[in-house]
C-alpha cells in the first residue's frame, strides 16, 4: 500500500472563505452606502500550495484572479477562467507582451522600464489593462512618490494611443497585519499622491481586506478591488486573531498515520541529537511525515498535533520522513491510528506555524510533490 500521508484540498472550504469575504466586506461599505469592492483571488504560488486547478473551482465566484506566473495564468484560461487574470509582478521582458496579449491578461507595472517596453512593442490586438502601483513604504516594488504621476502620466498618453486600456492605481501595506498606523500612513500617502489621477483603485491584501476601518479612509465613488490571499485557505493574516474568529475554514490538511509504536523508560533520549529526552516513562508513536513532506523541521517539542481525536504533542527532533508523537496519554493510539498534522479536524496551521516560528503562507505552500493530494469537491 502507499505510504500512509496525504494532504486534502477542500473546494467547499475555499468557495466558503470566498462567500465569507464577500459578505465581509459587503457589511464594512453598506454604512458608507457604497456598493462592495471587487475581489481579485490571489493565487500565486500554486494557489498558496492548494493547486491551481483547484484554485479555479473554488474561487469561481470571485471577479479576478492574481498570481504571478504567467504559466500559471495561462493554465487558468486552459480551464476555462474568461473573468480578468492580473500578474502582481507585472510581465518581466517585452517578449512577454505578446502572451499578455494572447491571453487577455491584466499587468502591474512598477518600473519604468516596463512603460518603455509597452511603448516599444510591436502592436497589439488588444489594449493591456494595467494597474500602476505606488510604494508607499513597503520598499519592495513601486514608483516612488515623487515619480509616480510622471508615470501615471506616461501611461494615460498610452491609454489615449490604444496601447493600454484600463488604468489603476495600487499599493501594498507593510504591516496590515500587526500596526494599523503604519498602515494609515500608507494610505495617507496613497490618497495624497493618487487622488487626483483617474481609475479604480486596489490596495487591500488580505489582513487590509478584513480591517473594516479602513473602509473610512478610502475615496467615494471610486471602483476598488481587494486582494484578498490566505484568508481564501483558511489561514488568518493577523497574529492575534485565529481564522476560526474571523469565521474561516481550513482548505488544507495534512493527515498521516501512526506507523510504530513504543514504550520508553524515564530519561531517554528521542530521535537526531536527543534533543528530547523523557521527564518519566512515556509511550511514543512514530507519525509517516516528516520535513521532506513539508513538515517544518524546525518545529520544536510541543508543537500541537492531533491523535485519533486528541490533542497531543510533537516530541524530538522532526527527521526527513517521520516524526515522533507523545501518546502517554492517547491509550486508544496504535498503527494506524489518523494523524492530523495541521487543518481539519486538526492545530490550525498558523497553531503550528506559531511553535515553529514561522507563518502558516510558508507551511500551506511548502507540502511536497510527493504529498498525494486528495481534491474534497
Amino acid at each position: 500500500m502507499p505510504r500512509p500521508i496525504a494532504v486534502q484540498i477542500s473546494i467547499a472550504a475555499m468557495r466558503h472563505n470566498l462567500a465569507h469575504i464577500r459578505s465581509t466586506l459587503h457589511h464594512q461599505v453598506a454604512p458608507l452606502g457604497r456598493p462592495a469592492p471587487f475581489i481579485w483571488a490571489v493565487i500565486k504560488a500554486n494557489a498558496y500550495g492548494h493547486g491551481i486547478d483547484q484554485a479555479v473551482k473554488g474561487f469561481a465566484q470571485a471577479d479576478g484572479l492574481a498570481l504571478l506566473d504567467i504559466n500559471e495564468a495561462i493554465r487558468c484560461r486552459e480551464l476555462g477562467w474568461t473573468k480578468p487574470i492580473m500578474l502582481l509582478e507585472g510581465f518581466f521582458s517585452i517578449e512577454d507582451l505578446a502572451v499578455l496579449d494572447e491571453y487577455t491578461l491584466t499587468t502591474v507595472i512598477h518600473h519604468w522600464e516596463q512603460i518603455t517596453w509597452l511603448k516599444q512593442a510591436p502592436r497589439l490586438r488588444r489594449p493591456v489593462a494595467v494597474m500602476a502601483k505606488l510604494n508607499t513604504g513597503m520598499n519592495r516594488l513601486g514608483f516612488a512618490p515623487e515619480q509616480f504621476e510622471r508615470a501615471y502620466q506616461a501611461l494615460l498618453e498610452l491609454q489615449q494611443e490604444g496601447v493600454i486600456s484600463s488604468l489603476g492605481k495600487m499599493t501594498h501595506f507593510a504591516r496590515a497585519d500587526d500596526d494599523p498606523s503604519i498602515t494609515y500612513q500608507q494610505l495617507l500617502c496613497f490618497n495624497t499622491v493618487t487622488g487626483a489621477l483617474p481609475g479604480a483603485i486596489s490596495v487591500c491584501n488580505s489582513a487590509g481586506t478584513l480591517t473594516a476601518s479602513l473602509q473610512q479612509h478610502l475615496p467615494d465613488h471610486t471602483e476598488q478591488w481587494v486582494r484578498p490571499g490566505v484568508c481564501l485557505y483558511g489561514a488568518s493574516p493577523f497574529a492575534a486573531v485565529s481564522a476560526h474568529e474571523l469565521g474561516l475554514q481550513p482548505a488544507q490538511t495534512l493527515m498521516a498515520e501512526i506507523i510504530s509504536v513504543r514504550d520508553i523508560a524515564a530519561h531517554q533520549g528521542v530521535g537526531y541529537g536527543h534533543h528530547f529526552i523523557s521527564p518519566k516513562p512515556m509511550r511514543l508513536g512514530v507519525v509517516a511525515c516528516g520535513y521532506a513532506d513539508g513538515y517544518p523541521r524546525h518545529a520544536p517539542s510541543g508543537t500541537p498535533i492531533m491523535v485519533d481525536g486528541q490533542l497531543t504533542r510533537l516530541v524530538g527532533r522532526v527527521s526527513m520522513d517521520m516524526l515522533m508523537v507523545d501518546l502517554t496519554d492517547i491509550t486508544s493510539a496504535q498503527v494506524g491510528s489518523q494523524v492530523v498534522l495541521w487543518g481539519q479536524n486538526g492545530p490550525s496551521v498558523d497553531e503550528v506555524a506559531q511553535a515553529a516560528g514561522t507563518i502558516g503562507y510558508e507551511l500551506l505552500c511548502a507540502v511536497a510533490a510527493r504529498v498525494p493530494r486528495q481534491i474534497i469537491e
